[in-house]
């Protein structure tokens, strides 16, 4: 049983950045693959970034070089640095986590929305 808490969402205009955490309950955090996703409305929810226990980095075509994903195992903290934001950001933003065992936990989401 895992609790993820986001926060950092909010509005910002084009060309801005924000950056979202995401904190864990647990002793085992440096064990699970920590992912970002995203679902705008009416649309499906896609994969943004993932960083897995062992560091290695996936990130969606659509965020590269704007977007990064970290994590600091000390603090059982997942974040997305988010540069260069656009309109086609705006969706609400999901923490993931997998165990190695396949269990999977999801944060309520957090809105981020990039005004024109």
């Amino acid at each position: 049983q895992v609790q993820l808490v986001e926060s950092g969402g909010g509005l910002v205009q084009a060309g801005g950045s924000l950056r979202l955490s995401c904190v864990a309950s647990g002793r085992a955090f440096s064990t699970y693959d920590m992912g970002w996703y995203r679902q705008a409305p009416q649309k499906e929810r896609e994969v943004v970034a993932v960083i897995r226990r062992t560091g290695s980095l996936y990130y969606a075509d659509s965020v590269k070089g704007r977007f990064t994903i970290s994590r600091d195992n000390a603090k059982n903290t997942v974040y997305l640095q988010m540069n260069s934001l656009k309109p086609e950001d705006t969706a609400i933003y999901y923490c993931n986590g997998n165990r190695s065992d396949g269990l999977s936990y999801w944060g309520q989401g957090t809105q981020v929305t990039v005004s024109a």
